[in-house]
This record gives structure tokens, C-alpha cells and sequence, in this order.
């Protein structure tokens, strides 16, 4: 049975961790509270809160700066089968980093994939997807179209 993620499926972890992270607390919760049957986890790393420092660069291209720095939570914990979950989230959640660890190492069982992925990631993507779309329309609205009349030589 495999229990880590196989090399092709790394990018496929790293999606479904900044879907959990991204995700907004009372969503992941509620859809978390849904499931049934999870095994008993033991906490590696229960949640802690702490500082982190955003790094920039200038037009994408130029010299790295501080930003600034952001409060996030982290977690880890282990199940049964010897799998590890991670979680970093942003701010002081720890259920949401819990929960995101949790669902992290669920995940890398193929047993739960399936299942996760229909009832808790999926939807999370779609409710994420909604957000941006309606943002992005929203700015769309506020937008200002400038144009320049050329003046012909007469």
C-alpha cells in the first residue's frame, strides 16, 4: 500500500494544502464536521502561532525587500498507518490548521482520496473559484477606460 505521495502526485499535495490553507475557517469546518469515520490522530505538532516574514521583489523581477510579516498557525500530526500531515494557515486558526492536517494526511491514504475529494476539496475549489470570479467582477466594475484621440495634421 502506498502511503506517501508518489513523485508525479507532489504537485497534487501541494494543491490540495493550498486549498486547505486558503480555505475560509466556518467552510472547512462545516464540511469537516460532515465527515464520518476518521481515525484517531496523535498530534505531532499541535497547533502553534507565530510570525512569518513575507519577502517581495519589485516589478516581480527586481531585488528581493521585507515585506512585511503575517501571524500564521501551523500543525502537524500523524495516523495509525504512519502518515504525517502538515498544515500552515494564515492567522490564529487553530482548528482551521488542525483540521488542514488532518485532511493532509487523509489525503495521502488512497483509501480517503476519493472521498475528500468529493465532499471537501471540491467544493472548497468551487466556493473558491465563486470568490475570485465575483472579486474580479466586482474591480471590473471600478474599472476606467482611457483612450487618446490622435489629432490630425492639417
Amino acid at each position: 500500500m502506498e502511503i506517501h505521495p508518489a513523485p508525479q502526485d507532489r504537485e497534487g499535495r501541494a494543491a490540495w494544502m493550498r486549498t486547505l490553507a486558503l480555505a475560509p475557517p466556518d467552510e472547512l469546518d462545516r464540511l469537516f464536521g460532515g465527515l464520518s469515520g476518521l481515525p484517531e490522530a496523535r498530534m505531532l505538532r499541535e497547533p502553534q502561532t507565530g510570525m512569518t516574514m513575507l519577502r517581495a521583489r519589485g516589478g516581480g523581477t527586481g531585488a528581493q525587500f521585507n515585506l512585511g510579516e503575517m501571524t500564521i498557525t501551523r500543525c502537524a500530526v500523524a495516523l495509525p498507518q504512519g502518515v504525517m500531515g502538515l498544515a500552515y494557515v494564515q492567522g490564529r486558526h487553530a482548528r482551521h490548521a488542525r483540521q488542514a492536517a488532518m485532511l493532509d494526511a487523509l489525503m495521502q491514504l488512497p483509501q480517503w482520496r476519493q472521498r475528500l475529494r468529493e465532499e471537501v476539496l471540491d467544493p472548497l475549489e468551487r466556493a473558491g473559484r465563486e470568490r475570485r470570479a465575483r472579486r474580479a467582477a466586482e474591480a471590473a466594475a471600478t474599472k476606467v477606460e482611457f483612450f487618446t484621440l490622435a489629432r490630425g495634421e492639417d
